[in-house]
């Protein structure tokens, strides 16, 4: 064979390679292959076997009961309590106290004018709360809706209302608000004992976080008596610490115990994220309503005062360093630290505060105060205008000092 022949048939090969893998490859495009299987029986002349007929809806005489239906049984949604049935008793105590309390919980928003990088700008919050009346009145934090100019309640039929702030008191992170609806939408909590609750009970922490949907969280106390910084450096005492879940958005919102009773009202977390992953806290319900009717009334708590502005602690007691001036302490007679001014030298004088002249506090009403802390719970259970004993140490010896109590402002 020449070698022109060759070099034609080789070239002729190289052709049909081609054409092969171009059938193979892109057939379906050209046309050049055939349909597969089920596209020649949806073109043939056969008819199309027909769709199955749509399930037709279960006659109202039938709900509740199966109904045999093309050899499928067809079971209706059964009523609640057939549900409750299915559910071991924690899970129906949770379903039974959410249906109950639900409906009190709110959703809190506010507005705050203020002056950012652009002029004047709109900053926004939002924060639980929980109806407690049927005239209108709802609680929360008072960090909720601490430099708010305008705040908004959203009930749980979605309806939102302006809300007048009635009373706030930053020791204790309360603050009641109030809307104008009917009683007919307002349906309050039931209050607990929280001097009752134990380490170890089950708590539900309600809350209606950023709008949504209210929502339920369980847990169990993790212990009392814990101690947590007001926004205005108080301590609140007594607070019950919890692990249910408690985003920021709950705040305000209340913590049950499984009768659906308000034992307290979430206030805080600590977490190392941020988030709910942390412990949580709740004031007790019982120290927010001995200052309920204070702030309903007359929209602060109208605490005892004994004058006193500064103290230092000591291992001791504590030693009076400022009073106000003319104020019950100094009435009194009960004596701070004093300016000692010294001559040393023609033209020189020392001045110097006098420690040693000043009563050293160790008892209100003959029980023992070591801190700040304690000093403002025995004076704040009495009332402006009743007489305390205050007991002082002044040069080594023990007095009580009769002080009648004013008003802290």
């Amino acid at each position: 064979m020449s070698t022109s022949a060759k070099a034609v048939l080789a070239h002729a090969i190289t052709v049909m390679v081609t054409l092969m893998l171009v059938v193979v490859l892109f057939g379906d495009r050209l046309g050049l292959r055939r349909p597969p299987a089920v596209q020649i029986l949806r073109r043939s002349r056969e008819p199309i076997p027909p769709e199955p007929p749509a399930p037709q809806p279960i006659p109202e005489a039938s709900q509740g009961r199966a109904a045999p239906r093309a050899g499928i049984t067809v079971q209706a949604p059964p009523p609640p309590e057939d549900v409750l049935k299915g559910l071991d008793p924690d899970e129906r105590n949770n379903i039974r106290v959410y249906a109950a309390v639900n409906k009190s919980v709110v959703n809190i928003t506010t507005e705050a004018a203020g002056f950012g990088f652009f002029g004047d700008e709109t900053s926004s919050g939002s924060g639980s709360g929980f109806v407690i009346d049927k005239a209108g009145h709802i609680m929360t934090n008072f960090h909720v809706i601490q430099d708010a100019d305008s705040v908004r309640v959203t009930l749980y039929d979605g309806s939102a209302h302006p809300a007048q702030v009635i009373g706030a008191d930053a020791a204790n992170d309360v603050a009641v608000l109030r809307i104008a609806v009917g009683a007919e939408k307002l349906v309050p909590v039931t209050f607990g004992d929280s001097s009752q609750v134990l380490v170890g009970q089950k708590i539900l922490a309600l809350g209606n976080p950023f709008g949504l949907e209210r929502t339920l969280t369980s847990g169990i106390v993790s212990s009392l008596d814990r101690s947590l910084k007001a926004k205005n450096g108080r301590t609140i005492k007594g607070i019950i610490q919890t692990d249910a879940a408690v985003n920021p958005g709950n705040s305000g919102g209340p913590l049950l115990n499984s009768r659906g009773e308000v034992i307290g009202m979430n206030t805080a977390i600590v977490s190392q994220v941020g988030q709910s992953a942390g412990i949580s806290f709740a004031v007790p319900i019982n120290g927010i309503l001995r200052i309920l009717d204070q702030l309903i009334r007359n929209g602060r708590v109208i605490r005892a005062d004994l004058g006193i502005t500064r103290f230092y602690t000591t291992g001791r007691g504590l030693l009076v360093v400022a009073m106000t001036e003319g104020g019950p302490a100094e009435r009194a007679g009960i004596q701070g630290v004093r300016l000692k001014v010294e001559r040393v030298g023609p033209g020189f004088i020392r001045r110097s505060l006098d420690f040693d002249s000043a009563d050293l506090i160790v008892a209100i009403q003959h029980k023992r105060v070591r801190t700040v802390e304690e000093l403002l719970t025995e004076v704040e259970k009495n009332q402006p205008g009743q007489t305390i004993q205050v007991t002082v140490v002044r040069d080594g010896q023990p007095m009580d000092i009769a002080v009648r109590l004013g008003e802290s402002s």
